[in-house]
């Protein structure tokens, strides 16, 4: 059977455009510097370009409607008019209704953020109610159709599927007990049959359908549902071709669900998920359906070993009618373009591959599965960035190394030792990094301003932050981090066995980029990497100032990760490291260390069956780099933008003193939880959300305090906002903290 899918293809694309063009005609807007028609010119161009791209490339299929002006998710919630009402109410545009569900108001919060399924990419999760009145909004994926038709090409718009929409969203909070969003499928489905037949009146001939949410654990009722759904659509007599695209993971009980279904392609991750190969081998030949094979690994930046790769697709050759080549998931977790990086060391470099290589290698796999697997380059040869020292110390590590005294007595001696007030209140780690100090870090990489007026700069920075600090009477202090980039960034750039890149940026959410270094070889750390800067800070009040360090998971998940040895290996390398700085900053007199961990729940595996495994292992790094203080030295941790659920025995087997949690979009929704898992150390829920603009007043906030004290008890809660300050402004910074300290004067009256 012949098909129009095309031998090639890739499930998406990075979006914010090779020098994040997207990111700065996003925050002009916002700013007021651009009008909305700029905007959508400058997203126009971005589109164009990556079509251009990928045509120039001979890719074969190219989807489009990947492009979002903050997040796919939030788009698919306006495709299908999902749009809560008290955005609605708010009387403004379409543009900046989007906005506001995005960044929020002064009158609404924004939605909720968390992680894309095992990524470090945030969306936006959709409120849904049975109440909400579906429609279909076709207008942005047929407008970009049309822009591409303009330019002779002709695409495959993609759109998240209806049944992982809906798992991803939250109940509406007027919606009753026991209500689930995913008990809207069918109303959903209607409305998904509108947009497929208007799709399919302007010409669209394949339409892609994301389920990433059935590579996790679903319910026998869920992958009915599923079956159900997908049965119905392609019933359809009005509709493209469908692609049911499935990414991050094997499909499990949901594979034989699908190629029940009448859609005509299916994707797998064979990266992944390489148990969807034996479960496709296994069910015997799958006549009339093409099979679009995820050989090339989206969520990494390694070469592909092609010639492996050409062998797994030869197997699905002789079980489907068409193979298709394709990446295992979107392009929009790797940077764009490795030719933006020539000063990357040779060796490591000529084993990379950015999103424009990636491309060409799924050309190339698409040839060979077409002509016969023909020759295909080999794979790189096995690397040798070996350390010695640090293998034998771990080695050498007892169970002793990653434990601490008991909690309560710890609690004794740091309270005895800190002298803190009840409902003491902090920051999560940095301020504003204004544009004078982006300023000053793009001259010193320039040449124009030397390491040491770098250095004074950052200085009189610090002692800013920290008079502005006592200034607005915080408990607990923090330095700022101005001379940070990244808080992952920073320490890759100053640990034996990473790389940075020049260019190598990622969207994380909305406008926020970030450059995640490359785990390479075995990891060292040099020298001393904060103690200088929190020493500093310390001499310049009585209060106590946090050292701030990232932590050994959060390392691992926010950078590209060497794959020739397990991940527990490297995240201990990582965690020794670590510890020995634990240790140089307290011997400087540093009382409070925090070691942030937001990416714990990121990294735990989709199935039930894998996570157990995963989290004995991230909680032992952890504790590996924050045991080797004394009990009377405070830990924190932070984590945030995540679903906690399934990861709450791990936050309270952290055994950190202190935890901070981002609480404020989700309304306090994980005090129960934690109360309930019989978390019992100190906890300090975000009291408002930073990555909205507005600035919560003074009632706000002391409501959140007083709905924190119902689950905590006051001898344990902590005060602060839900994640650092960093992207904020100073005008949004100093009134909402002004606001914060007062809160929790006016609630410790009351106690």
């Amino acid at each position: 059977m012949t098909t129009p899918f095309g031998q090639s293809t890739v499930l998406g694309y990075p979006r914010i455009g090779p020098d994040r063009e997207l990111k700065r005609a996003v925050e002009a807007y916002w700013a007021g510097r651009i009008d909305a028609a700029a905007l959508q010119e400058t997203a126009a161009g971005l589109r164009a370009q990556v079509w251009r791209t990928l045509r120039d490339a001979r890719l074969d299929a190219i989807p489009s409607n990947t492009f979002s002006l903050y997040d796919h998710m939030l788009d698919a919630a306006v495709t299908v008019d999902a749009i809560p009402d008290r955005f609605r109410a708010l009387g403004l545009g379409d543009l900046d209704t989007y906005f506001a569900m995005a960044r929020g108001t002064a009158a609404q919060p924004a939605l909720e953020l968390t992680k894309w399924f095992n990524t470090n990419y945030h969306y936006l999760v959709p409120e849904i109610g049975p109440s909400t009145a579906f429609a279909a909004r076709p207008d942005k994926p047929l407008s970009e159709y049309a822009q591409a038709r303009e330019l002779g090409l002709s695409t495959r718009p993609v759109l998240v599927g209806p049944a992982t929409f809906l798992l991803l969203a939250k109940p509406a909070a007027d919606a009753p007990d026991g209500f689930r969003p995913f008990d809207r499928l069918d109303d959903l489905v209607t409305v998904y049959a509108d947009l497929l037949a208007a799709l399919a009146d302007a010409g669209v001939s394949w339409v892609q359908l994301d389920e990433p949410a059935y590579v996790a654990d679903r319910s026998p009722a869920e992958i009915d549902a599923l079956r159900r759904a997908y049965t119905r659509l392609g019933g359809l007599r009005r509709r493209p071709r469908l692609f049911v695209a499935t990414y991050f993971g094997e499909l499990g009980d949901a594979l034989p669900a699908l190629l029940g279904t009448p859609v005509e392609a299916i994707g797998l991750d064979l990266v992944a998920g390489l148990g969807n190969l034996e479960r496709l081998a296994a069910s015997g030949p799958i006549p009339g359906r093409t099979i679009v094979a995820g050989l090339v690994d989206g969520h990494n930046i390694w070469r592909t070993d092609l010639r492996t790769a050409a062998e797994r697709g030869a197997v699905l050759t002789g079980l489907a009618d068409h193979v298709s080549v394709s990446t295992s998931c979107s392009l929009l977790h790797v940077p764009v373009d490795l030719a933006a990086e020539p000063d990357l060391d040779p060796a490591l470099r000529e084993r990379l591959a950015f999103a424009r290589q990636k491309v060409d290698e799924v050309v190339l796999l698409g040839r060979a599965l077409r002509d016969g697997v023909a020759k295909l380059p080999a794979p790189a040869g096995p690397h040798h960035w070996r350390d010695d020292t640090v293998r034998g110390r771990l080695a050498a590590l007892r169970p002793s190394d990653t434990r601490r005294g008991p909690y309560p007595s710890r609690a004794a001696a740091q309270q005895a030792r800190l002298g803190l007030p009840p409902l003491p209140t902090t920051t999560i780690g940095s301020f504003p990094q204004t544009a004078s100090l982006r300023a000053a870090r793009a001259d010193l990489r320039a040449g124009r301003l030397s390491p040491s007026s770098y250095a004074a700069r950052m200085r009189d920075e610090v002692a800013a932050v920290i008079a502005l600090q006592e200034r607005l009477g915080l408990d607990v202090l923090v330095h700022g981090e101005p001379e940070r980039n990244d808080m992952v960034q920073y320490f890759g750039e100053r640990l034996g066995g990473f790389a940075a890149t020049v260019n190598g940026w990622v969207q994380s959410y909305g406008s926020r980029c970030v450059r995640p270094p490359i785990i390479y070889g075995d990891v060292t750390r040099p020298a001393p990497m904060t103690v200088e800067w929190s020493s500093y800070a310390q001499s310049l009040t009585r209060k106590p100032v946090k050292g701030m360090l990232t932590g050994p998971v959060t390392i691992l998940a926010w950078s590209f990760v060497r794959t020739d040895q397990p991940l527990t290996d490297t995240a201990n390398q990582v965690a020794l490291a670590l510890r020995d700085e634990t240790h140089d900053l307290e011997a400087a007199g540093i009382q409070v260390i925090q070691v942030d961990e937001p990416a714990l729940r990121e990294l735990l595996p989709l199935r039930a069956a894998d996570q157990k495994a995963y989290l004995d292992w991230a909680v032992e790094s952890f504790r590996l780099a924050t045991s080797g203080v004394a009990d009377s030295t405070q830990i924190h941790t932070h984590l945030c933008y995540s679903e906690f659920g399934e990861v709450l025995s791990a936050i309270d087997t952290l055994d950190a003193d202190v935890t901070s949690i981002e609480a404020s979009r989700s309304r306090m929704e994980i005090l129960d939880d934690l109360r309930a898992a019989g978390y019992a150390r100190g906890i300090g829920p975000g009291v408002y959300d930073i990555h909205s603009p507005r600035v919560p007043d003074q009632a706000e906030l002391t409501a959140a305090l007083r709905l924190a004290l119902a689950a905590v008890p006051s001898e344990r809660l902590w005060v602060n906002p839900d994640c650092g300050l960093k992207t904020r402004g100073y005008e949004e910074v100093e009134p909402a903290l002004t606001n914060l300290v007062a809160a929790a004067a006016e609630v410790r009256t009351t106690l």
